[in-house]
């Protein structure tokens, strides 16, 4: 069966009212896209900003808060959708304010096979470093040519193994874990790179997020390809102190693919963390910030092993000194 995805054009304050106008109806669910939230986004994490395309933010502050539903291509979906434009008539001539814009909708077709898959279609099976054929579970590989396959399904986290972030810091894993070390991933999104440490035999202890779906996305990860990734933890551990100090310390490997900022912050806290000779791997600094991590690692004791960059990314390995 194919779809009608249909878009309300609404404002922040006419999301409630539209919400009950669609459970009314008999929609259940809805995809909201608030204008406010974005704004709060962007207020809230400035220290992430590097993921943040200038064109991105240029393009959201001109977006309408929205709520987008999905109705069946049949007779039943069209008079849903009569039933619902009827309705947001009334809503709009109840507003007085014109406080819940604009109550217009717009359609779009969305195929059946568009609807499973969406960008699935494009996520195939490639290697990564020396070792490692990275793959999602909808694939399946004849011949892996002697690499360790690692199977990940991202769901919404960052971490299919595609982005150079990733690919350099699942390299520096290759050449610097060694069986048994204890393991700590900040950041972990998908869970790719614990997992990846975990099959090149490091005992990963812990794994942080700030989003508590990736931990779970992380986990199920771990699953599918018979390795532990240690406990799960959420929050910001830069403004959560007791969060950061239930990590606990003395980690051989702490890899940290996050963004330039935040390995700034945390450089101390790395520090901290691992033990005497300890190895930090950390990416997500785009070229133009490496400086800046450099410098703030060798401040707070760290002797720069290795310095990797693709077109756009960095990536250090830093030796903890020993004093």
């Amino acid at each position: 069966m194919d779809w009608k995805e249909v878009t309300i054009y609404t404002t922040t304050a006419g999301v409630e009212p539209v919400a009950a106008l669609l459970e009314d109806n008999g929609v259940e669910g809805y995809v909201l896209e608030d204008a406010a939230d974005f704004e709060e986004f962007l207020q809230d994490t400035e220290i992430y900003w590097d993921y943040v395309d200038e064109d991105l933010v240029r393009e959201k502050r001109a977006q309408e808060t929205c709520l987008k539903i999905y109705l069946s291509d049949d007779a039943a979906g069209a008079k849903q959708l009569a039933d619902v434009r009827a309705a947001l008539e009334n809503l709009k001539a109840r507003d007085e304010k014109s406080a819940w814009g604009r109550l217009v909708t717009e359609t779009a077709l969305t195929r059946q096979e568009d609807w499973e898959w969406g960008w699935k279609q494009y996520f195939k099976p490639f290697p990564v470093g020396k070792t490692f054929l990275i793959k999602p579970s909808w694939e399946s590989v004849d011949d892996a040519q002697g690499r360790r396959i690692l199977e990940i399904d991202p769901a919404s986290s960052f971490g299919t193994g595609s982005h150079d972030t990733t690919q350099l810091c699942m390299a520096a894993l290759e050449d610097n874990v060694q069986p048994g070390d204890r393991l700590l991933d900040m950041g972990t999104g998908s869970g790719i790179l614990a997992i990846a440490a975990a099959m090149l035999g490091a005992k990963v202890e812990a794994v942080v997020d700030i989003d508590e779906n990736c931990l779970k996305t992380a986990q199920e990860n771990a699953e599918k390809n018979a390795v532990s990734i240690g406990e799960g933890f959420c929050g910001d551990v830069l403004r959560e102190p007791a969060l950061a100090g239930r990590l606990g310390e003395g980690y051989d490997i702490i890899v940290a693919n996050i963004v330039a900022d935040v390995i700034i912050g945390m450089a101390p806290m790395f520090a901290e963390k691992l033990c005497a000779g300890g190895m930090l791997i950390c990416s997500g600094i785009l070229n133009e910030r490496a400086d800046e991590v450099r410098t703030s690692l060798e401040e707070h004791g760290f002797g720069i092993e290795k310095y990797e960059k693709s077109d756009d990314w960095s990536a250090f390995t830093a030796k903890k000194c020993v004093h």
